[in-house]
């Protein structure tokens, strides 16, 4: 019996949940598998709401990544390109909102699918939701987020990055919000857990293919993009996307600077200084200053061993072969 027999045939949650197989993450976390991806107990209740509840609009955004693969960033672009003003960026909504906010409305400018709105009700009320085209996001792997989608023609817009950088991403981000220090034994632990693939939404290898394939099967409706791409060649990667958003830059945006208006207010200096991100908190209680921080490429050199680079690598090569993706 599969876990979507499963789900039929005990209808409760709780009751489903408890026959999934379990592990523990680094941190001693119990994590529930389901369609092949790792849960906390929480969020997999919220996917379960999200799968049974959801009922898309055609011309809805959804703003996919694993966890800390430049999700803060690929949501303000997102939002500055469809949120375009003839008054310039300092009337924009990213100068008086977080992208994880809720500033300027119950339920934030982009909020996510899993850890915000199905996490707090299983029928939550969408008409909140201001913005149209109706934005959201998520980190589910794409063929779980796809259930409740079935034929709908919604755009969905997914960022990778390099494992390296996303595992010391998450060890800053983790070390910050549990208030600890980002100590040496916290990164291994975490590094072991990433190469097990036993982690939060893991393994990193499958949610990343899923996209991949998708993008390569349906490139009208799923987008792929990378992070390092996005650092490397920012004018390129924004005009792409706001083409694949159905808004594309005209020439006379490209001469009036309206490109690097965008880049600029989308900036990790930018963001990180405007007074709504200093202070304030996000749907998960978290400080708004804690979703920025380095932004660079290639960080993980100043932290792996050489041995935690060969070994990862090693994985991720063998993961990746015959996908075309090397990253």
């Amino acid at each position: 019996m599969n876990q979507t027999e499963l789900l039929k045939k005990f209808g409760d949650d709780d009751n489903m949940i408890s026959l999934l197989p379990s592990d523990s993450d680094f941190q001693g976390k119990k994590l529930y598998n389901y369609q092949g991806c790792w849960y906390q107990y929480k969020t997999l209740r919220a996917v379960l709401h999200f799968k049974r509840n959801f009922k898309p609009l055609d011309t809805d955004i959804i703003v996919a990544s694993y966890p800390k693969s430049g999700t803060t960033w690929l949501k303000a672009l997102t939002v500055a390109l469809l949120e375009r003003s003839k008054d310039g960026p300092l009337s924009h909504p990213l100068t008086s909102d977080n992208p994880y906010g809720l500033v300027q409305s119950a339920i934030g400018l982009v909020p996510f699918f899993e850890l915000n709105l199905y996490l707090k009700s299983s029928t939550p009320d969408l008409t909140k939701l201001s913005s149209s085209p109706r934005l959201f996001s998520t980190h589910m792997p794409l063929h779980t987020l796809r259930d409740p989608l079935k034929d709908s023609p919604c755009k969905i817009v997914y960022v990778c990055r390099n494992v390296k950088d996303v595992l010391v991403s998450r060890w800053y981000f983790y070390s910050r919000i549990e208030n600890k220090e980002a100590g040496r034994s916290i990164l291994e632990s975490m590094f072991e857990s990433y190469c097990r693939g036993v982690n939060y939404y893991g393994p990193f290898w499958d949610n990343v293919l899923s996209y991949r394939r998708g993008s390569l099967e349906d490139p009208k409706h799923v987008l792929f993009m990378t992070y390092e791409d996005l650092k490397a060649r920012p004018r390129e990667q924004i005009m792409r996307l706001a083409e694949f958003l159905g808004c594309p830059i005209t020439q006379e945006e490209i001469h009036s600077g309206a490109v690097k208006e965008i880049l600029e207010l989308c900036s990790l200096h930018n963001l990180s200084n405007l007074d709504v991100n200093k202070t304030g908190k996000a749907w998960d209680n978290l400080d708004h200053n804690v979703y920025f921080r380095k932004g660079e490429v290639d960080d993980w050199k100043n932290h792996f061993t050489s041995e935690m680079e060969e070994k990862i690598d090693m994985i991720i090569n063998e993961k990746f072969q015959g996908s075309g993706l090397k990253i």
